[in-house]
């Protein structure tokens, strides 16, 4: 096995990193799908996709963070856990 190229983070990390990971990824694709379907694909430009992507990565991280807990907490009313 190889070495890894970079120190991991902490494992006390993960409460931002995970949220951080999955935020990027969902505003991305919601406002990929927005922008597609409020300009069509022959509209469609890289620069207002990325605006819009901007603007929705910054309010999906905190909303994920602060949110986070309390889904965490449904679930565990929904799931029975080991």
């Amino acid at each position: 096995m190889s070495k890894s190229v970079f120190k991991k983070l902490p494992a006390r990390s993960m409460a931002y990193v995970m949220p951080l990971i999955l935020s990027i990824i969902m505003s991305c694709i919601v406002s990929l799908i927005s922008t597609l379907k409020s300009t069509g694909f022959s509209g469609f430009e890289l620069p207002i996709w990325l605006g819009a992507w901007g603007l929705s990565w910054v309010v999906a991280y905190p909303v994920l963070l602060l949110i986070l807990p309390l889904v965490r907490k449904l679930t565990s009313f929904i799931v029975e856990t080991p």
